[in-house]
């Protein structure tokens, strides 16, 4: 059977994204129907020449609603920059990058207010049903990028990643996500949360499909990834703090996976990195994020903080009362700890815990503004160790009913080691 064009798939998903009986219009904010038929067109037209511009070309991709598009306002999922933001100048680097790859940009999809929860709802604009369940949070910040890619909306989506934004929906719809090393992608033209934490990553079905598009955001050649033995492998079971409360679901579904990978010859060491105390002991000073996002918004704030989601504007406010000495002294501790941790890891392939300690939460119960406080931080506990140690992390669906991710993290620039061994990590669970 012949493959079907890039036309033909790009009508697929633009009839995916229009059916109103599918999340379309709540995971895609800005639709490039006409764009993206001449980009598609293009791309076929190649194709039938023997041409290509890169492992993207004819991709269909979507990208999150705070990433530049030249001549329109760039949202971030708020409706505030939807009234006020001057129409961008140019594309973001990324989305440049991914124009000059060939890639099929098909829309913009929705977002955290400000990217700033794990949660993925938006009350300015909907919140996307979660593929497995559509009474629950598909997760954020990047929400409409997963629902897109795991209901075929796209084939790529790229998202942002401050605290886990990539991986959480990622697990929470069953897909995989890749954070890469912080400074490996720019970030010039995506709209900020964290100067200092900020990095952009792929959503996708496959870890192949992530690692063509971190090559192509990160302007490198791609090599196809060429998965490692697992036997000999050396993973750490950090013991503490990401085994903590963990759901029954999650519990059971990743001890088996820790049994699977065993029984593939990987050496698990279990190990209580007290690491990860120093690093909660530092963040309770105020964290990194939230001084840093008030820098941003306060402004905002001042004039319209009745039209900020309350659950994201709490957070900024909380923010702006972290003194600036505290602030600096917690980006020194940070760096500390980052090169503690970067020592530690020298003798270990991959750290192994679960992506979040809960599956996704009911949209009913979140609306509890309590409820909503205590699962972000569950949601957002484990992932933010891979950004505040500067590593790079993939999320990876395991087999359950309700979807639980396994995340691997790496140090930092091992990101095409880490590709590798989790293309033969999802193979496991595949078979």
């Amino acid at each position: 059977m012949q493959p079907l064009s890039c036309r033909d798939r790009l009508e697929q998903a633009l009839a995916r994204i229009a059916d109103p009986n599918g999340e379309g219009a709540r995971a895609c904010l800005s639709v490039y129907a006409d764009a993206a038929r001449a980009a598609a067109d293009a791309a076929d037209a190649r194709a039938a020449h023997g041409v290509s511009q890169g492992p993207l070309d004819g991709a269909i991709v979507s990208i999150k609603d705070l990433f530049d598009v030249a001549g329109e306002p760039t949202r971030a999922g708020s409706k505030i920059l939807a009234e006020e933001a001057a129409p961008a100048e140019v594309d973001a680097v990324v989305v440049r990058r991914l124009r000059a790859a060939g890639a099929v940009i098909v829309a913009k999809t929705n977002m955290t207010e400000f990217a700033y929860s794990a949660v993925g709802a938006n009350p300015h604009f909907g919140t996307p049903g979660n593929p497995r369940d559509r009474a629950r949070v598909p997760g954020g910040s990047s929400a409409g990028a997963a629902v897109a890619a795991a209901d075929g909306l796209c084939e790529i989506a790229i998202g942002s990643d401050t605290g886990g934004s990539v991986r959480i929906p990622a697990a929470l719809c069953g897909i995989v996500g890749f954070k890469p090393s912080r400074r490996r992608i720019p970030t010039e033209g995506a709209f900020p949360l964290s100067v200092t934490l900020d990095s952009i990553g792929p959503l996708g079905r496959s870890v192949a499909d992530c690692a063509k598009a971190d090559a192509v955001m990160a302007g490198e050649d791609f090599a196809p990834l060429e998965p490692v033995p697992l036997a000999g492998l050396r993973f750490a079971l950090a013991e503490g703090l990401p085994l903590e409360g963990l759901d029954d679901t999650v519990a059971a579904v990743f001890a088996a996976a820790l049994n699977a990978l065993d029984g593939a010859g990987v050496r698990i060491t279990r190990d209580k990195l007290s690491l990860f105390d120093d690093m909660a002991e530092v963040n309770a000073k105020g964290g990194i994020v939230p001084p840093e996002a008030c820098a941003i918004h306060r402004d905002r704030l001042k004039r319209r903080a009745a039209d900020v989601d309350p659950n994201v504007r709490v957070r900024i406010e909380r923010g702006c009362a972290v003194p600036a000495a505290d602030y600096i002294e917690t980006v020194r501790a940070r760096r500390r700890l980052v090169r503690a941790l970067d020592r530690r890891l020298a003798g270990t392939d991959a750290l192994v815990m679960p992506t979040t300690a809960i599956v996704a939460p009911t949209i009913a119960e979140i609306a509890d503004p309590k409820v909503f406080a205590a699962r972000n931080f569950m949601l957002l506990r484990n992932t933010a160790i891979g950004n505040f140690f500067d590593l790079c992390a993939i999320s990876l669906p395991l087999p359950a009913a309700l979807p639980v991710g396994l995340m691997l993290l790496a140090r930092n620039g091992q990101d095409r080691m880490l590709l590798r061994i989790a293309a033969a990590v999802a193979a496991l669970f595949q078979t």
